[in-house]
């Protein structure tokens, strides 16, 4: 605590001190003000200027400070003031009062909170922003709710002070009407009690209402008024249109025909989207492959004789095609209309929030309308316009499972998951990779020993990696393909075959005429959704990679089903999309695994959090399978054991992770992971131990050491018994 606050704290402290030591606390009882109201009101009368600044200034501190009297000072306000002068003056000191009680709880406490609760703080602000007026007005208004807990408790928030103080002096209103009024009768007061019956109690309990209906009403305005210009149709073709057959657009479409609703899934290309065509799918089968690769030419490991890697690229092509072809039902056609989802193969283009315009493969066009519409059009590799780039027809997420023959020179640009996991496996197919990235690390997400860790083994793998490279331009000399990169100042020429772009996605938008609904694409190429997945419209969502912010298939999976859900049901309840517990893996190898925050994170959100960590050459079974490296990270606050995040590095990282996201999203802290039982010898069994050295590192010393203490006391009174019992007598009355 800083000198500033430890001063204001002492201050509040000494003149609490002083009004209870002078017994305040006695001084401000209804029995005192009625005993003494004659000889107020004749001094009040001699002294009008200095009577009402006192009191004012009197009901302010007893305000700002939380301190008891609030409520005999509002009836003394009546008493000797009338009810108009009386209300002015107490509406406004009590304004002042909450308003410097509410700066006294921010400066005291805010960045403390912030600190060790950096998520939740910035989501109760985020809701304060949106709705913290009309929260406010309601608690105001109802009398129960005691006034100097609202001031600590918003004090808290990121409430602006104009807003504070305008809305807590229109909402205090009615409750000080009430009380000056009855301060006007005092000597007919038996007890403060008698002030609000039971129903004045409930009328100010439905008056406490009309903030909330008043935002409903604004909402249904502001709904309205989006709408503008539009008509809406008088019946529609389906409940739910979804455009895009990838993650997103599948799970939304078979959430709505699992509740009976009628939806349409309109896909051009092929079913399952990225993730089965060209991404998730084919890039982990290659892996396998590369995976296997490695192992034979490193069979030494396992006591075996190490082999040369001999093989066609054809081959392990086709054998990707094949896991493709394997996993194709899982997403096909047929099977989502047996699940009662209407497959359309076609290009769709939006003509009203409602209605879209539908370009079918075979040439037909038809409009088709629903009450609501997902967009799930997935993205794109992104390609940067750096010159000579494309002459090099280069490869990327898309078009590279076309490939029939190896690259032997492989250049990959961009040191992120999707670039590091196919540089890779890449290198460990055989081919000669340099991977090029801007940054001054790998995976620049993650933190820089989990980067450091990675980058080891890729060097050790034959990588070529070069940091700090920035690709400039593209060049064919002597009819060898080269690229030009900047180096701290330098420029660095390296010679490839083959060029692998992965640096970045970018949302697939294009032909969706989202200008004719006024909806524009931000900056990174995604589409702007609110916390329901809605885009622009109530009744329009989008999910998946065209919205952000992540571009994972679970992630997209994960909106889906807000989406959908808000657009069947979204006129009753409403979901707010809920992103605090969203795991990851890159699969290179050592796999990286992370969910939560991470120690980069945590610092500049301003959390505070220790690190516990376990290194996984600890582990019997990595031992067993030479794989004994790698190692888990946990963070949590100060002393608790709630996991903040948690990252694994290793083999099976993404298997082990699994554990740690159950638990963070149900609130089961390392203890819990610590008390369960784990088979012998498994992965899993290292979450475990994770958990065991955050217990060794919180052992109760104090205890332990009494512990100690009591066992050794115990042994020496045990040794003592048997002493006495079996010892030689020391002093023998027989001859010496």
């Amino acid at each position: 605590m800083n000198r500033s606050k430890l001063l204001l704290l002492l201050i509040i402290g000494a003149i609490v001190g002083i009004f209870l030591g002078f017994d305040g606390h006695k001084l401000l009882t209804l029995e005192n003000l009625q005993s003494h109201q004659s000889a107020i009101e004749q001094w009040i009368d001699r002294n009008l200027l200095l009577a009402v600044t006192g009191y004012a200034l009197i009901y302010v501190a007893v305000t700002a400070l939380s301190l008891p009297g609030a409520t005999i000072m509002t009836l003394a306000g009546g008493a000797f003031f009338g009810n108009l002068y009386g209300l002015v003056a107490v509406s406004i000191a009590s304004t002042i009062g909450a308003s410097l009680a509410f700066l006294v709880a921010r400066f005291l406490m805010r960045d403390t909170l912030r600190k060790r609760y950096g998520e939740t703080v910035a989501k109760m602000d985020r809701g304060i922003e949106k709705d913290g007026a009309f929260y406010l007005a309601t608690l105001r208004l109802v009398p129960v709710f005691p006034f100097f807990l609202i001031n600590l408790a918003m004090g808290l928030t990121a409430m602006k002070l104009r807003t504070y103080a305008l809305v807590s002096w229109i909402a205090m209103l009615p409750g000080t009407f009430v009380y000056v009024n009855a301060g006007t009768q005092l000597g007919q007061i038996q007890s403060t009690d008698d002030i609000f019956s039971a129903n004045l109690v409930l009328s100010f309990a439905l008056l406490a209402m009309f903030p909330l209906m008043a935002k409903f009403v604004v909402g249904l305005i502001r709904r309205r008024k989006v709408y503008a210009g539009w008509q809406k149709p008088e019946h529609f073709d389906y409940n739910l249109l979804v455009i895009g057959g990838g993650s997103a657009g599948l799970v939304s479409a078979y959430i709505a025909a699992a509740v009976k609703a009628k939806v349409a899934l309109i896909e051009k290309h092929k079913m399952g989207g990225d993730c089965l065509n060209t991404g998730c799918v084919p890039s982990k089968a290659l892996i396998r492959s590369a995976r296997a690769a490695d192992t034979l030419r490193h069979a030494n490991r396992y006591g075996l004789e190490s082999v040369p890697v001999k093989g066609s690229f054809k081959s392990i092509m086709n054998r990707v095609r094949d896991v493709i072809a394997k996993v194709e039902p899982h997403d096909s056609p047929e099977r989502y209309r047996k699940l009662g989802v209407d497959c359309i193969a076609g290009e769709a283009s939006f003509v009203s929030p409602w209605e879209l315009e539908v370009q079918h493969n075979d040439g037909r066009t038809e409009r088709l309308t629903a009450r609501s519409i997902i967009v799930a059009t997935g993205g794109k590799p992104a390609v940067p316009p750096i010159p000579g780039l494309q002459d090099m027809h280069p490869l990327t997420s898309d078009n590279l499972w076309d490939l029939q023959e190896q690259p032997e020179r492989l250049l990959v640009l961009g040191g992120g998951p999707i670039g590091s996991e196919l540089a890779h496996a890449f290198a460990r197919l055989g081919s000669q990779v340099t991977q090029v990235e801007k940054g001054e690390r790998l995976l620049a997400k993650e933190d820089p020993d989990v980067s450091a860790l990675v980058l080891q083994q890729f060097e050790a793998d034959g990588i070529d990696v070069r940091l700090k490279h920035s690709a400039v331009e593209f060049r064919i000399e002597d009819g060898e393909k080269v690229a030009y990169c900047e180096h701290e100042g330098d420029q660095v020429r390296i010679p490839f075959d083959q060029v692998l772009v992965a640096v970045g996605r970018a949302a697939n938008t294009a032909g969706l005429n989202l200008e004719q609904i006024g909806v524009d694409t931000l900056p990174n190429g995604t589409v702007p959704v609110d916390e329901d997945m809605s885009l622009r419209y109530p009744n329009v969502f989008a999910c998946g990679d065209v919205a952000g912010p992540y571009q994972f298939t679970h992630a997209a999976a994960h909106q889906a089903w807000y989406a959908a859900v808000n657009g069947l049901f979204g006129q009753f309840k409403r979901f707010k999309v809920d992103y605090r517990v969203m795991p990851w893996v890159t699969f290179t190898s050592p796999e990286v695994a992370r969910v939560g925050l991470s120690e980069a994170e945590a610092k500049e959100k301003g959390v505070a959090y220790e690190v516990t960590r376990y290194g996984l050459d600890d582990l019997d079974r990595a031992i067993a399978e030479s794989e004994d490296h790698g190692f888990i990270k946990v963070l949590t606050p100060p002393g608790k054991d709630r996991i903040l995040g948690a990252v694994v590095v290793g083999t099976h990282a993404g298997e082990i992770l699994a554990e740690f996201t159950l638990a963070m999203k149900h609130g089961l802290g390392l203890n819990k992971i610590l008390g369960t039982i784990h088979p012998y010898p498994t992965w899993n069994e290292s979450a475990k131990y994770a958990a065991g050295e955050w217990r060794r590192a919180h052992a109760p010393e104090g205890l332990l050491k009494l512990l100690e203490k009591l066992h050794g006391w115990r042994r020496g009174k045990n040794t003592k018994a048997l002493r006495s019992r079996y010892a030689p007598d020391r002093n023998p009355t027989g001859p010496q």
